[in-house]
């Protein structure tokens, strides 16, 4: 006998837009974000926010998309970049993902950058801004 895998507790209704009911009928594939439960949610904002490197955020970053689907994209934005808030941080549209999660995961890089500056400089310079400096 095999165990499944928890899934997430459905929202209030009213209360969020993520769109779960439609995924019953929608492919494994797209059923995947419904494995990110709140304790797990938990534990992946945690590491977010205790990013050790640029290569820990991008190895984030492609787990995120691995095993749930969840495309994050992470770039200066078009006006100056002075503090972290400079940084665009996008979650791309997915059904399932709901809209605390699609609040929190962004703000938790943020403080990951916020905590380890020398993160964000390296983002910064991935995208050339540094290059005169």
């Amino acid at each position: 006998m095999t165990a499944s895998q928890p899934i997430r507790q459905p929202c209030p209704p009213g209360a969020c837009d993520c769109g779960r009911d439609d995924l019953q009928a929608a492919s494994p594939a797209a059923q995947r974000i419904l494995r990110l439960t709140r304790h797990e949610e938990k534990r992946l904002l945690e590491r977010l926010e205790n990013l050790k490197g640029l290569e820990d955020l991008h190895r984030l970053q492609q787990l995120m998309h691995d095993q749930l689907g969840i495309r994050v994209h992470i770039a200066p934005s078009f006006n100056e970049v002075r503090t972290m808030r400079g940084i665009l941080i996008e979650l791309a549209e997915q059904p399932g993902l709901c809209r605390k999660t699609r609040q929190a995961i962004p703000a938790a890089i943020r403080r990951g950058l916020e905590r380890n500056p020398e993160v964000a400089f390296r983002l910064l310079d991935a995208h050339d801004l540094l290059r005169d400096a």
